[in-house]
């Protein structure tokens, strides 16, 4: 078997969507498509460029395999079993990749976890999964001293057995992967998803990066692959396409580091959460070179994709999914021009509206659904029926998101709980932080309603603002006309708050939230 190719070509929009249908067999294992049959058919071939310092800078198909296999011997002979979870608590490098490739490879379950992770977040999760095995590292293995029943295996430490392992017949529909959510909107919750999840990838990875694939593309990104952004949006496409892969640490962003491992990897793709891009921004960035620069997680702006163009010399393509179904839609300049605000059109094979209370779609707002079918929707919440239930209506999964379909493009508004409503306007928060974040002062910033008698709510801004700049009433004025001469006039933020951060998740989401518990405690008081 030889390794998977592209699943695009270049064509016309149109002509993919008409041509396009899943041919998914109906027996898969992910652990073949990353690694195995390429290992057959170019065991040489650079699979990931790897400048953590873990190992060797560049790792095989073949060395990979050895380095899974080996390791697949030593999790069944510590009594793992097909259907068991498995913690991944890794950084980027070669071993996190072939720690869940060796977790397929068994008929596994593997779990990502972050390395940001607090105890609280990690035994929360690892106990809701039932791992009682993670593959982790010297700084992991600390780490999980809170949890007794928990196994670390450290495979550096280990003596890898030699000769292969034979990777288990799965079906396309077996579970294989447990990712939990953000819980920006609630706890976090187990997406469990199936052998299928990759090639449900694939065809949006493709177009975020102007058909991937191309003679000397190279993928990296900042995201950690303990998410499902750098897991499934980077990581094991490029290995299932054959894009080699680069991985490196980063303690903490910076545009210097990131501009450094561009370089030293000869990356010619990136994915970079909109975090990053603020950041790249504030910095006043410059990165030649590049073929391609996708982005996922948050809406762009305008003045976003046109700092892109300068920056880069490309345009930035947004995607769009949630850990549940990913990659379900994208813009991709190599196709369509971007629409500022839009986040892109559905990707061939998957079917996106906008649908009403009744489940009934749309021309008007309503909320963001993907239909079922979708190669990349999870099976369910892993052990909450009622979750997995409510998370449906009809044939559509419901992703939480109010939006508009206009002209094909997805229109993102806002989260469900975060929309404001004020003075009968509803008001989308992503358009306002992104305006927000023009001003030379921000370096960033949420958006919220805060509780209002007369208008049901007001527009509430927390700022963090820019070394160089302080807080005064003269900024507040200036910050509120910056909105009202680019924005509409009642959606400026009527109040706003400096502060020295914002509530963010492990991915690098503002936690809204949190935010709006602060400005309702505010309204109390």
């Amino acid at each position: 078997m030889s390794g998977m190719r592209p699943l695009l070509r270049s064509a016309p929009y149109a002509q993919l969507c008409d041509g396009f249908r899943w041919s998914i067999p109906a027996r898969l294992n992910m652990a073949a498509q990353v690694c195995d049959s390429w290992a057959e058919a170019e065991p040489k071939r650079v699979a990931i460029i790897d400048l953590s310092g873990e190992g060797p800078r560049d790792v095989t198909y073949g060395a990979l395999r050895i380095m899974a296999d080996g390791l697949a011997h030593i999790l069944v002979a510590r009594g793992v079993q097909r259907g068991d979870r498995v913690g991944v608590l890794r950084s980027q490098g070669g071993w996190c990749a072939a720690a869940h490739i060796a977790i397929w490879k068994i008929g596994a379950i593997s779990t990502p976890l972050f390395k940001l992770f607090k105890e609280d977040a990690l035994v929360s999760r690892v106990g809701d999964a039932g791992a009682k095995v993670v593959v982790t590292d010297v700084e992991g293995a600390a780490m999980l001293r809170a949890l007794p029943g928990v196994t670390p295996l450290i495979p550096e430490q280990e003596a890898l057995p030699e000769g292969r392992f034979a990777t288990v017949d799965t079906g396309a529909e077996e579970p294989a992967v447990l990712i939990y959510t953000s819980g920006t909107t609630g706890s976090p919750k187990g997406a469990l998803h199936a052998h299928r999840l990759l090639t449900g990838h694939l065809p949006g990875v493709e177009m975020s990066h102007d058909f991937l694939g191309q003679p000397g593309d190279c993928l990296w990104t900042p995201a950690d692959w303990a998410w499902i952004g750098g897991l499934f949006d980077v990581l094991m496409p490029g290995l299932a396409i054959g894009v080699p892969v680069v991985a490196a640490r980063m303690a903490k962003f910076s545009p210097e580091d990131c501009a450094s491992i561009i370089s030293q990897g000869s990356v010619k793709n990136v994915f970079f959460p909109p975090t990053a891009l603020r950041m790249l921004r504030a910095a006043e960035a410059r990165i030649a070179g590049l073929r391609s620069v996708a982005s996922g997680g948050e809406p762009l702006g305008a003045e976003m994709l046109e700092w892109g163009r300068r920056a880069f010399g490309v345009t930035i393509n947004e995607f769009y999914g949630q850990t549940e179904c990913n990659m379900v839609g994208t813009s991709c300049a190599a196709l369509y021009p971007a629409v500022p605000g839009s986040l892109g059109r559905a990707v061939p094979g998957h079917d996106v509206a906008v649908i009403d209370a009744e489940g009934a779609m749309t021309e008007s707002e309503g909320e963001i659904a993907v239909r079922r079918g979708s190669a990349s929707m999870m099976l369910e919440y892993w052990q909450r029926p009622r979750e997995t239930a409510e998370k449906f209506r009809g044939d559509w999964l419901l992703t939480g998101d109010r939006g508009v379909i206009e002209g094909g493009h997805i229109r993102f508004v806002g989260r469900e709980d975060d929309v404001i409503t004020s003075a009968g306007y509803r008001i989308g928060p992503a358009e306002i932080e992104d305006c927000l974040l023009t001003h030379p002062a921000v370096a960033t910033v949420g958006v919220v309603g805060k509780p209002c008698a007369l208008r049901t709510e007001i527009v509430k801004a927390y700022v963090v603002l820019k070394p160089g700049h302080a807080p005064s009433e003269a900024l507040t004025r200036a910050l509120q006309d910056h909105v009202k001469g680019r924005l509409a006039g009642y959606s400026y933020p009527r109040e706003i708050a400096f502060l020295d951060a914002l509530p963010m998740t492990v991915t690098g989401k503002v936690i809204r939230k949190d935010l709006k518990a602060r400005a309702v405690a505010e309204g109390q008081t």
